[in-house]
């Protein structure tokens, strides 16, 4: 039977070369995003037809959640892989950022991870599944200031909680930290910064898939994938 595989925030970079990739495997692939258009648009490139579930929907928001997960066990009855991707940054420091944006992305970026294990928990327990959570280098090394990299330092310590918490049960959990990667995460933050090496989304998407296909009783852990030439 074909894998289902759920992907928040995968419209576009990282999520949108995951789930291609996934599709060229053979996965049946459900993507979320905010934006409907930039599904439709995503969903328009991928030609895959029912193969790919895209589902509009607010990451950080626990009924969007619960019913995304919902609408992917209706459709095809089973839930296999769940990769946390969605999550956003916000430009300078602490000091500079409106109180309500600071909100917003501690909610994308921390409490939406937890939502979506939560509700996809009972599904990855039954088809001994796993998880995938996209952290950051952001979450190994401090910048003075950084509030998102204060989200992923927690996203970091949710993924080793998660896998305590899992590991009886056989359900693999993987935490993907990349460096500098050139997707439109960065549009605002100004764009990818011309001189620093930076990967490309299909590069981190190998890496996810790595962990994805190891063999039944291989659990990957970590992986932090940096351009070679980046030092922090």
């Amino acid at each position: 039977m074909e894998p289902v595989t759920l992907i928040t925030g995968g419209s576009s970079g990282i999520g949108a070369a995951t789930a291609l990739a996934l599709l060229k495997q053979g996965h049946r692939v459900a993507v979320t995003g905010r934006d409907t258009d930039r599904l439709a648009a995503f969903a328009a490139s991928a030609g895959a037809g029912d193969q790919l579930l895209t589902i509009a929907g607010d990451a950080s928001d626990e009924t969007d959640v619960a019913a995304t997960v919902h609408q992917v066990v209706q459709a095809w009855g089973r839930l296999d892989t769940v990769i946390a991707n969605a999550g956003f940054s916000l430009p300078g420091t602490l000091e500079d950022h409106d109180p309500q944006a600071m909100r917003t992305m501690v909610l994308t970026n921390v409490l939406g991870p937890a939502l979506l294990v939560r509700e996809t928990l009972p599904h990855l327990r039954e088809s001994k599944g796993r998880i995938v959570v996209v952290g950051s280098v952001a979450g190994i090394r401090n910048t003075p200031g950084n509030l998102y990299s204060v989200t992923k330092w927690a996203v970091h310590a949710l993924v080793e909680n998660v896998r305590l918490l899992v590991a009886k049960d056989r359900v693999g959990v993987t935490l993907i930290a990349p460096g500098v990667v050139d997707t439109p995460f960065w549009d605002e933050r100004g764009g990818t910064p011309q001189a620093a090496p930076a990967l490309t989304p299909e590069q981190i998407a190998n890496a996810i898939l790595f962990a994805v296909n190891q063999p039944e009783g291989v659990d990957v852990n970590q992986l932090v994938v940096r351009p070679t030439g980046q030092a922090g």
